[in-house]
């Protein structure tokens, strides 16, 4: 036996040269001359693990220094790439020694499949440099269910109207108009210069004028009707906070003698003080509701207003300096005594003929006649006058359903619509040719108003041949309208402060603070 000072001295590892060697033998790799490491065996993973020499951990200084230096950056940059804290993944035997994992230029870890993939062409799937959401490392990957929360709620926030907390919502007005045939609530609040918005609206048929003409006072079923619609108003004008109304009532009222009887019983069951207003005062009110339909253009104009026992008619002529109220270039009023009601009922409404047709027609031409207003000669000859008529009743509305053929009657389609003087002319030519069933059957008449709306042309077709014009404009607004359009000019609501954004710095007011910005009022 040889002294172990002079023989040949064992590995410090225990093991051969031979035997690390055939450990670590690197074999080629067909195809791009890419080398392929034989599997390790057993014995070099325990020489691995027992190694003591410089390196890696775990990995033999020898096989380090072998090694390409590609391949050591790309373990590096791996290695780099990792999260800090966390562990590799656990490999059992020598494989967790010599694990090489495939990396992109951005040092993050993609599968074999996911560099070779390729699209419908055979180009490569290019990531733009991103990992996939796989690959991405856990901490930075989120749930979706904690952060789709708080999106949510996100969203529903947006949804809600939103409102400055200087600036309260806007008040409430409420115009309420009892007429001769219908009851009629509105309630709004301003918006723009000029417009508003409606919060609510009530409208029926009480026909509180019926057989007015013969007696002079109000019947006791048509009082009885009115007294039921006017609850009805007062319950929605009792549910809300209205800053201002105006309750008032026109013709029927006006004219019968048991009128103030009448109001003195609504204020008692209702809670209602309605005003009877005078003719001049109805004129005005229906030239304010439809001033917003008067062009800028449009120098002369003559309103009608056909209602249930008399019709308001206002000649319009508009200079140079236009008021911001329209009623106040009104130079010629008249009102007559004549409506749809009263007239249907002396000439009769169900069964009309032409010739009974035109007899209506030169009973109100006689009462025109003792109107002393500018002819039309005078209003249509000045240079770009632009003259026409506008019409603010149930009648001329019906016309404009009839003629654009409405399945139901749609105020967005009729308020503001133009008709030619021939189309009026052959909406009442149509109308005339209709029987009464064959007018309550039409979804734009109805049965209430099948025995009042010739009487209700009658009424119109004298105001044509006064004022002949190639055209008239729809209005499906009036009295409510007008009552609103008041109120709020003379309460300044549409000149109220709005807060405005400023810039901080030299010149500019001081973030929070709000300006006063008048504006011009109700602009036609």
């Amino acid at each position: 036996m040889k002294d172990p000072e002079h023989g040949a001295k064992p590995s410090e590892s225990g093991a051969s040269a031979a035997d690390r060697g055939e450990a670590h033998k690197l074999v080629p790799r067909g195809g791009k001359g890419k080398r392929r490491r034989r599997k390790p065996t057993g014995l070099s993973s325990a020489i691995a693990s027992r190694s003591g020499l410089p390196g890696e951990a775990g990995r033999p200084a020898a096989l380090n220094e072998a090694e390409p230096a590609r391949k050591r950056k790309r373990r590096r940059r791996s290695k780099a790439a990792r999260p800090q804290g966390q562990a590799p993944a656990a490999v059992s035997g020598a494989a967790a020694a010599h694990e090489t994992p495939i990396t992109d230029k951005k040092g993050q870890k993609r599968g074999k499949k996911a560099r070779h993939r390729r699209g419908l062409q055979g180009r490569p799937l290019a990531t733009g440099g991103k990992p996939l959401a796989a690959e991405r490392p856990a901490e930075t990957q989120r749930p979706r269910d904690v952060s789709a929360a708080p999106q949510q709620s996100r969203k529903d926030e947006l949804r809600a109207p939103y409102v400055a907390p200087s600036e309260p919502p806007a008040p409430l007005y409420a115009a309420l108009d009892l007429g001769t045939n219908n009851c009629r609530l509105l309630v709004a609040q301003p918006t723009r210069p000029g417009q508003f918005r409606v919060v609510d609206a009530f409208s029926r048929i009480v026909r509180l004028g019926e057989g007015l003409g013969a007696s002079g006072r109000l019947s006791d079923g048509a009082m009885e009707r009115s007294v039921e619609a006017l609850k009805i108003c007062a319950g929605k004008l009792n549910a809300r906070s209205i800053r201002r109304r105006r309750l008032i009532a026109t013709e029927a009222a006006r004219a019968a003698e048991n009128g103030e009887t009448f109001l003195q019983r609504v204020a008692e069951e209702t809670g209602l003080d309605l005003e009877i207003i005078d003719r001049e005062t109805e004129a005005r009110l229906a030239v304010s509701g439809c001033s917003s339909l008067v062009d800028r253009e449009t120098k002369s104009v003559v309103l009608f207003d056909i209602g249930g026992g008399s019709s308001e008619i206002a000649v319009i002529r508009i200079g140079d300096n236009r008021s911001s109220r329209l009623a106040n270039h009104i130079t010629h009023w008249t009102s007559l005594p004549v409506g749809v009601v009263t007239l249907s009922e002396r000439h009769g409404g169900e069964h009309v003929t032409p010739q009974s047709f035109e007899t209506m027609v030169r009973e109100v031409e006689g009462m025109l006649d003792r109107f002393d207003g500018p002819s039309v000669e005078t209003l249509d000859n000045a240079a770009g006058s632009g003259f026409h008529l506008i019409g603010t009743s149930g009648t001329v509305t019906t016309l404009a359903g009839v003629h654009l053929d409405l399945p139901r009657y749609d105020r967005r389609r009729v308020d503001g619509l133009w008709l030619s003087d021939d189309e009026v002319s052959a909406m009442q030519a149509r109308l005339l040719s209709w029987d009464f069933a064959a007018r309550a059957a039409n979804p734009c008449i109805g049965p209430d108003r099948a025995d009042l709306v010739l009487a209700g042309c009658a009424i119109l077709e004298a105001i044509r041949r006064r004022w002949p014009s190639t055209r008239m404009r729809v209005a499906d607004r009036g009295l409510r309208e007008g009552l609103l359009t008041e109120m709020m000019a003379d309460d300044g609501a549409w000149r109220r402060a709005r807060p405005r954004r400023y810039q901080r710095g030299p010149g500019h007011a001081p973030a929070g603070e709000e300006r006063q910005r008048p504006h011009e009022g109700n602009k036609a």
